[in-house]
């Protein structure tokens, strides 16, 4: 579905990915790990178009988007989740969540996702008139998958989704991200939580320093000894 051909991006004459390949497929969860600054949320943003690469391809189903814009990219049916869960504090929770489905014209459509929306996050759907900079952390990122989801997307893809969250939320947001992939869209996913991420994906890859390092099984990966040293505290 996905495919990587040894992109490199910059930041200024910063060069934050060093010729990078990876590979999703269409059904897999996959997912990217490694210390912070080493290309993970680089390579999200270069798919997304709002870093476009300073070479390599990326295609997606077999067509060449490298240098698509980001609404023809979220057209085409990739949806970015971002670090921070960037929602719109000053909007409300329904207004967001509109703000996801802004490319399409199926008002029908639009109105029955937003009820499974709501369906899905019972806490959203208690205040859907409420302010999303009012909401916490977890509630935050509860909406920004919402928001991701609405637009129908047939690859989805999650930049930190646990970051911040206590563990109890955490665990929800993996719960939701595994249903997602369940429900048939597939899922490139960047997570600081290693060993959960490695425990719940197909596929994984390492990134070190803005290049690939390793790339296996989730299984694999746990049980790889630079991985557990490294990342998994041994």
């Amino acid at each position: 579905m996905l495919e990587i051909d040894n992109i490199v991006c910059r930041y200024g004459k910063v060069e934050a990915i060093k010729g990078v390949s990876l590979k999703v497929r269409k059904g897999e969860l996959v997912t990217v790990i490694g210390a912070n600054g080493a290309g993970k949320s680089s390579t999200l943003k270069a798919i997304s178009g709002l870093l476009p690469p300073a070479s390599g391809t990326i295609r997606f189903e077999g067509v060449d988007i490298t240098r698509a814009t980001p609404q023809r990219i979220l057209s085409m049916g990739i949806a970015h989740c971002p670090e921070g869960r960037r929602v719109f504090p000053q909007m409300t929770i329904q207004e967001n969540l509109e703000m996801g489905a802004y490319r399409r014209k199926d008002k029908a459509g639009i109105t029955a996702d937003m009820a499974r929306m709501f369906d899905n996050f019972p806490k959203l759907a208690e205040r859907r008139y409420q302010m999303a900079g009012t909401l916490s952390g977890g509630e935050q990122q509860m909406l920004a998958i919402g928001r991701a989801l609405m637009s129908r997307p047939r690859l989805v893809m999650f930049d930190e989704p646990s970051l911040g969250l206590a563990p109890n939320i955490v665990e929800k947001t993996f719960e939701i991200i595994q249903k997602v992939r369940a429900d048939g869209a597939t899922v490139l996913m960047v997570e600081q939580n290693a060993y959960a991420a490695l425990d719940m994906c197909d596929r994984a890859y390492l990134y070190e320093s803005g290049s690939l390092a390793l790339e296996g099984t989730g299984k694999d990966m746990i049980h790889d000894p630079h991985v557990r040293k490294a990342y998994l505290g041994g």
